[in-house]
């Protein structure tokens, strides 16, 4: 299969000095890879780099930031291939973390999307913090990994080591299908940056495509290498696209764990809009209770970026409708793995160091 691995670099120069030769040794083993790097309008010498040091490798470049949405939809729309790979700048891969990705398409079509495991570029035994083992997502939409719970990172001793569906995979390092990705009109514009591929692997799994973990691969992550962890403005995206994300998917996502229970379409339609609004106002009120968190620890810029983000998503919300839905359920509908049923951020509370372990199965919604 055509595999195009594709870096979104914006500003990164020291990263592809870094991690892109041993990108391209790895890629260089796999028939019908190719490596490409999409700049997003750096100002750094990321090009300079690329035609100084890897004029070998073919490289798009915008005239402006698209963002990470924007940018890898209209880099693959440039590129001909079976398969793309979104794969940050500074991710250190393996000699062969490739090809059991591309072996995994090939023998297993229901697959949307695969993706490594991630480990720490910084501590390497230990799971990274952007998609560790796989993503799973809660009732009220906050994103966790198997192991990686809000910010505790665990080791990694092989308890990841068999193939799993999983609700969604890092778009640190992220294999699609193209038609796929096609398919589902790429990434979610309005996003920018940040959970758009979480957004993509709910879409894909509503659309009766499986999103799966490969241990077999594994690649090191730096993590942070675009926007730090304490910038306003990540945190803006985080909040704002979350409420995005929900809006998009949780309606159908509820109809049709209802509908897989029997109720006929059209109630199931009804009953899951009503019940994903009233779990987004919840949501909502819970973000509330972050940002009053930000006034009290004296972090205004981040109280305003939680603001902010909620009257932004107000403006860009495209909700579903009940016939929608409808008839969403009338055709052939997905399954959805990874669903927890309760609230991880008051579960990892409760259990501290113990939360791994306590995380079974039966939490999860059998959709």
């Amino acid at each position: 299969m055509r595999t195009a691995v594709v870096i979104l670099n914006w500003n990164t120069e020291g990263f592809l000095r870094e991690f892109l030769p041993g990108l391209l040794r790895s890629a260089g083993k796999v028939e019908g890879a190719e490596v490409i790097v999409a700049d997003n309008a750096s100002t750094d010498g990321s090009l300079k780099v690329m035609k100084e040091e890897f004029p070998q490798v073919r490289t798009i470049s915008f005239e402006r930031n698209l963002g990470f949405t924007g940018g890898y939809n209209q880099a693959f729309r440039e590129i001909d291939s079976d398969l793309f790979v979104l794969i940050n700048s500074d991710i250190e891969v393996t000699e062969d973390w490739l090809s059991p990705l591309v072996r995994w398409m090939e023998d297993h079509p229901e697959c949307g999307a695969c993706a490594p495991k991630l480990h720490s570029w910084q501590e390497r035994g230990k799971f990274e913090y952007a998609g560790a083992a796989g993503g799973c997502l809660d009732r009220y939409g906050y994103p966790f990994c198997r192991g990686r719970v809000m910010k505790r990172l665990d080791t990694d001793h092989g308890q990841y080591d068999s193939p799993a569906d999983v609700f969604w995979a890092t778009g640190a390092c992220l294999m699609v299908r193209s038609k796929v990705f096609g398919e589902l009109g790429g990434l979610d514009e309005r996003f920018f940056a940040h959970m758009e591929e979480i957004d993509l692997c709910w879409r894909m799994q509503l659309a009766g495509h499986k999103v799966t973990v490969v241990p077999e691969s594994m690649v090191y992550h730096v993590g942070g290498g675009t926007l730090p962890a304490t910038s306003p403005f990540k945190l803006y995206l985080n909040f704002r696209n979350n409420l995005l994300m929900l809006e998009n998917n949780l309606a159908m996502t509820f109809a049709l764990a209802m509908r897989k229970k029997g109720m006929p379409v059209d109630e199931a339609a009804r009953k899951g809009s009503r019940k994903a609004r009233r779990t987004i106002r919840f949501r909502k009120c819970l973000d509330g209770l972050s940002a009053m968190v930000y006034i009290m620890t004296m972090k205004p810029e981040c109280f305003k970026a939680v603001w902010k983000a909620h009257r932004d998503a107000s403006g860009m919300v495209r909700r579903p409708s009940v016939e929608e839905i409808s008839l969403y359920l009338r055709q052939d509908t997905g399954e959805i793995h990874g669903f927890y049923r309760k609230w991880i951020v008051l579960h990892s509370m409760l259990k501290g160091k113990d939360i791994f372990s306590s995380i079974e199965d039966k939490d999860f919604y059998k959709i």
